[in-house]
């Protein structure tokens, strides 16, 4: 079925993905692991945790769960979070620092056409993505019944042989200070077309891409996708449990004008909500928490 928004209800196309939230079992370990292995670094810590990023920028909130129990491989939650890098070298370094952190960590690597990605997981399981985007005008769209998608693969991708040609000493050196952000969030779901209906009928993103009913990716103003959502592992999944693992998803949009629409398209739907004028809170049908706000 094809979910087309009208143009007035799309997400801007000055969205951007914001902070992720997860819930943590052992602060102590899961800090020293985004420290060592991603080069982040404390941005803000208090009693809600610690915010790590690159500079004065956050990207992971880490908060403090403890006695919840980790999600099992089939329930909703989160897939991966995506971090985006500026350039090669600087993807090839915290890939460098990852595997050394902990090779165990490594689960592949893959040309995707619109990009270059490296997986990892954390010490509780939370996948992670490392990526860097080839420039726009060398990404295909093709029409389809669906609408207009962009053409993506999993193309196969040697790690070796990519920091041999883009890792450098320079950019090892300055990790710390290279630029990084949230690209994307990927999603554990129990169906695709659910997840359309909520994330494009309702919130207003644009499908850009699907996989025979098993994967659904969409974005705003153009993107291959700021979000995407799976059931390779959990098919048939039912509203999410307390558990560790995702927290919540935080995503920015320019103007408070915006946020209030989106809080009409939610009265709409009938989703409940807690909107602050500043801000919009509620979750979508797996119970994944999500927060839009201006920024």
């Amino acid at each position: 079925m094809n979910f087309q928004v009208s143009p007035q209800d799309l997400l801007s196309s000055d969205l951007s993905m914001g902070t992720v939230m997860l819930k943590v079992g052992d602060m102590k370990n899961m800090t020293n692991y985004y420290q060592q292995a991603l080069g982040l670094d404390p941005v803000s810590e208090g009693l809600g945790g610690v915010f790590l990023g690159r500079g004065t920028t956050p990207l992971l909130h880490l908060a403090p769960a403890t006695g919840l129990q980790l999600p099992s491989r089939g329930e909703a939650g989160l897939f991966h979070t995506a971090f985006l890098f500026e350039n090669q070298s600087d993807l090839a370094a915290t890939v460098a620092t990852a595997a050394q952190t902990d090779p165990s960590r490594f689960t592949g690597s893959a040309d995707h056409l619109v990009s270059e990605a490296f997986y990892f997981t954390d010490p509780e399981g939370n996948g992670i993505e490392l990526y860097w985007d080839r420039p726009r005008d060398q990404w295909s769209w093709n029409e389809t019944a669906e609408g207009k998608e962009v053409h993506m693969d999993s193309l196969a991708l040697n790690p070796q042989t990519y920091l041999q040609s883009h890792l450098t000493e320079e950019s090892l050196a300055s990790q710390r200070q290279s630029g990084a952000g949230i690209g994307h969030v990927h999603l554990q779901v129990g169906d695709t077309h659910t997840a359309e209906e909520f994330y494009v009928k309702t919130l207003g993103f644009e499908r850009t891409a699907g996989w025979h009913g098993q994967a659904l990716f969409v974005a705003a103003g153009g993107y291959h996708h700021h979000m995407a959502m799976n059931v390779w592992n959990s098919r048939g999944a039912g509203p999410r449990k307390d558990t560790l693992g995702l927290g919540e998803v935080l995503i920015h949009v320019p103007t408070d004008d915006e946020v209030g629409a989106l809080a009409e398209r939610l009265t709409s739907a009938g989703i409940s909500h807690h909107h602050t004028g500043a801000e919009l809170r509620f979750e979508d049908p797996w119970r994944n928490q999500l927060r839009i706000a201006v920024g």
